[in-house]
């Protein structure tokens, strides 16, 4: 198991630059860069200017016209580069190259990138003048808690649902519980979250939970007990939102996991010899049904912790990964971008590998090493 491991480590480093390289280049090609983004931010802020200035009279009209043709010859280099940078003076344009970097070729970007990655030194982000790293930290535990409550609720919630649906399919209870979770799944999280807060945040009928944040604002003078009560208090509403469609495909995931196993030879020659129904499901039927089950669970959780949480960071005034993500698409922040792609995306491969080591751990006889994987 060993070797196997080491092999799955080895193999994160090609999978991870060819995700980076991939991105890097979609990136580097999509229109609104950065630059774009600062140049837009100019002409706007410069539309008051130029209409003082060509409302002015008097002085030599032949300076002016000069120095626009001028002007003009030397933004087409600019102005072919960068959408919408016309009027816009070419020594800026140049500064802010040299300032994002962009005056040096694409590969070589992209390599002092990397090698600064390998140091897990991410850079500062262009627009909020603070390192991508301490950035991440700050906004962690809103995506981390979100994301390990949510799943971990949804697991300990559907599994136990789940093996009950597929012992009673069929009956009233199977029917019911159908219809329940189906009913959840197909209302949107965000809409459920409006909805908790109208009825319980003050927003029409009952005030019981906070609208915002994820603890007090005195949360740091509270004793310890204070303190996990105010957490709890906090994260009621937005992890009810998130959890309500998850339900769902895990536990028919998990009731037709059971019932594919029930129905197999060996579990009736396990009744056959006496064995309580107990023993049966968990001593037998478990580890198999749970194999399938097991192997979604890191792409659950990552999906989970940064991108499910987006719309309900949102709504309940959470400053989290999902937000700080956004935010960065919108506004080109590469270094945000790329630093926590980088970060995330190891952080999925090294999930994946737990997958691997779970089904181990549920099922002994699977042996990695034997398959030459």
């Amino acid at each position: 198991m060993f070797a196997y491991i080491i092999r799955r480590l080895l193999l994160m480093i090609p999978t991870l630059l060819g995700i980076m390289v991939l991105n890097f280049l979609i990136v580097q090609a999509a229109p609104g860069g950065p630059i774009e983004q600062i140049v837009a931010k100019l002409q706007g802020n410069a539309v008051e200017a130029t209409a003082r200035v060509s409302g002015s009279s008097g002085g030599d009209t032949a300076g002016p016209g000069q120095n626009l043709r001028e002007n003009n010859v030397a933004n087409t280099a600019i102005s072919s580069r960068y959408k919408g940078a016309q009027g816009v003076d070419p020594e800026l344009i140049l500064e802010l190259e040299k300032q994002f970097g962009f005056d040096q070729p694409l590969h070589t970007r992209f390599i002092k990138m990397m090698g600064n990655y390998l140091r897990f030194d991410f850079g500062k982000s262009y627009f909020r003048d603070e390192n991508v790293m301490d950035l991440v930290i700050a906004k962690m535990p809103v995506s981390v808690s979100l994301g390990i409550w949510t799943t971990l609720i949804v697991y300990l919630v559907s599994i136990p649902l789940g093996i009950r649906k597929a012992v009673r399919d069929g009956t009233p209870f199977d029917i019911w519980t159908s219809a329940a979770i189906i009913a959840g799944y197909a209302i949107p999280s965000f809409l459920f979250a409006v909805l908790l807060i109208v009825v319980f945040a003050g927003g029409r009928y009952l005030d019981w939970f906070p609208l915002r944040g994820i603890v007090s604002d005195n949360w740091q003078d509270l004793d310890w007990l204070a303190r996990i009560g105010d957490y709890i208090w906090h994260m009621t509403l937005p992890i009810t939102a998130m959890v309500i469609g998850g339900f769902a495909s895990l536990t028919m995931l998990t009731k037709n996991s059971f019932m594919d196993e029930i129905n197999k030879q060996y579990v009736l020659t396990a009744r056959a010899k006496g064995l309580s129904e107990n023993r049966v499901l968990y001593g037998h039927v478990f580890r198999n049904a749970m194999l399938i089950v097991i192997a979604g669970f890191p792409a659950a959780f990552i999906g989970i912790l940064f991108t499910g949480s987006l719309l309900i960071e949102v709504i309940f005034s959470l400053d989290g990964m999902g937000l700080l993500g956004f935010e960065a698409a919108i506004n080109r922040d590469y270094p945000v971008m790329f630093g926590t792609l980088y970060f995330f995306t190891l952080l999925g491969l090294i999930m994946n590998l737990i997958g691997d080591l779970m089904y181990v751990a549920v099922d002994p006889r699977i042996d990695f090493e034997a398959r030459g994987t």
